[in-house]
């Protein structure tokens, strides 16, 4: 997820705990979600819906923590 941020990443996840807990959480929530799709036909059932939109919600976050902090 954002390479182009790369070093910025690695420094916020280890001085920022907002920033380390959001990035976990989105982390967290992509593992389920291959594992919901890995045991289900459709990708598309409610709950799988419900955690791709928390994880986009999540990344949209996390980029505009990265976009706005001085590097």
């Amino acid at each position: 997820m954002f390479p182009e941020y790369r070093d910025l990443i690695s420094k916020l996840k280890s001085r920022d705990a907002h920033f380390q807990k959001k990035f976990d959480l989105h982390n967290n929530l992509d593992v389920e979600i291959r594992k919901l799709e890995k045991h289900h036909a459709s990708d598309y059932s409610s709950e799988v819906k419900d955690l791709k939109k928390q994880k986009l919600k999540l990344k949209e976050e996390i980029y505009d923590i990265l976009k706005h902090h001085p590097q």
